[in-house]
């Protein structure tokens, strides 16, 4: 059965609900990019009229969308002022009204996407036509493709946005690579943070500074807050103690805290090495809860392929560590079973150790990730072995050729 749509129109009139349920602004326009030339507009977000200012609220950030409202995932939201971007169009402003031919767009149909990246795209465009003779419309709803042009990039910065938006992030930052450096900052400004963030993280640290040197810092601390902890932290440890600082201060606060204690931590040891942003559950929760959380789509998986179990909280640094469960032992054990009872003892590692004896210790006992745990048995991250890779292999890896790129 075809997934149902929602009208465009509908959803400019709807109400923005917190993670509880109520309202804290309403819906005034939708934010879509433009995909590869096969490929439907994304739904990129929602502009919001929210404490008597224009907002921006990411589609990463919404649990649902129906008749009822927006609703979002949590009960914060980012009350900076929105600012459309290179590529960006708005499907109220720039959409709607628009003539094709002796028709005009009344309405624009959008449909939901699974996989990796949940979310909303446009499916179909209503069309309108009046006549002279007969003042009664006559309407028709055509698919998207009938109608590219009306979301075809308007700017050659916007097309080469467009062309790279689905390549993996590692082959995006290849090619950024081998453009000039004010080119370089153009694409940066016209990608969404999310995959500016992505492509940063692809990125050595030399090269992410010049990349964002001229954001400012409300975009800066946009596209960090997309960025994991541990990319995050090696990449303010490049910058000048001054510019780190207003960083820091700009950034939410436990969010600072956490890049604080990994940034604490020497250069070469397990604590700068190792990522906070893991599964870490109750000896209560159930095998059933554990599956839940490692189908969350956002998580990586290298993450996911754990849980970590300790007392609260659950957030590092958590009450005392109990242990690991696997994803496969999550597979054959009965759903009801609480995660104490099948929680495996396996080593971990102090903050102090260096990087050289954490390859070591994957290696040897075949762990995709081991737990860095303090003194007092607080489970304060862990470092997984596609980070162990990357601290493996020659400094300038990232600057060779990739011979995926253009195949």
């Amino acid at each position: 059965m075809a997934a149902e749509l929602i009208y465009a129109f509908r959803v400019m009139r709807l109400p923005l609900l917190d993670g509880g349920g109520s309202p804290i602004g309403r819906i005034e326009d939708i934010v879509i990019v433009t995909g590869r030339s096969t490929e439907a507009p994304t739904v990129l977000g929602f502009v919001v009229s929210s404490q008597r200012r224009k907002i921006f609220v990411s589609s990463t950030r919404v649990a649902s969308l129906d008749n009822s409202g927006v609703r979002l995932k949590s009960w914060d939201v980012d009350l900076n002022p929105f600012r459309l971007r290179p590529g960006e169009r708005l499907i109220g402003k720039d959409v709607l009204d628009q003539r094709v031919g002796d028709e005009v767009v009344s309405d624009v149909a959008l449909g939901s996407h699974t996989g990796k990246k949940p979310g909303w795209h446009v499916a179909k465009v209503r069309l309108t036509k009046r006549g002279l003779l007969n003042p009664r419309p006559s309407y028709r709803l055509v698919d998207w493709t009938q109608v590219a042009t009306l979301f075809a990039p308007n700017t050659p910065m916007a097309a080469e946005v467009a062309r790279l938006r689905d390549m993996h992030a590692s082959d995006v930052a290849g090619v950024i690579r081998a453009l000039p450096i004010e080119q370089r900052r153009l694409l940066a400004e016209a990608m969404d943070d999310e995959r500016l963030a992505d492509v940063l993280e692809e990125m050595p640290e030399d090269e992410q500074l010049r990349l964002i040197e001229g954001l400012d810092m409300e975009r800066l601390t946009n596209v960090f807050d997309e960025m994991e902890y541990d990319d995050l932290a090696d990449l303010l440890a490049q910058m000048p103690g001054e510019q780190r600082m207003q960083v820091l201060e700009a950034m939410d606060d436990e969010d600072a805290e956490t890049v604080r204690l990994l940034l604490s931590f020497p250069e070469g040891t397990a604590g700068a090495l190792m990522t906070p942003d893991i599964i870490v559950m109750s000896p209560d929760a159930t095998v059933a809860d554990a599956l839940a959380r490692i189908r969350e789509p956002e998580v990586l998986v290298s993450i996911a392929a754990q849980v970590f179990v300790a007392h609260a909280p659950h957030y590092p640094p958590t009450g005392s560590y109990l242990g690991v469960v696997h994803f496969q032992r999550l597979l054959r054990e009965p759903p009801h079973l609480p995660l104490g009872q099948c929680v495996e003892e396996e080593h971990t590692i102090s903050p102090m150790i260096k990087e050289r004896e954490v390859a070591e210790r994957l290696a040897s006992y075949n762990q995709l990730a081991i737990a860095v745990c303090d003194s007092n048995n607080r489970l304060l991250g862990a470092i997984t072995v596609d980070d162990v890779l990357d601290k493996a292999l020659p400094v300038d890896w990232r600057r060779q050729p990739n011979s995926v790129v253009g195949s």
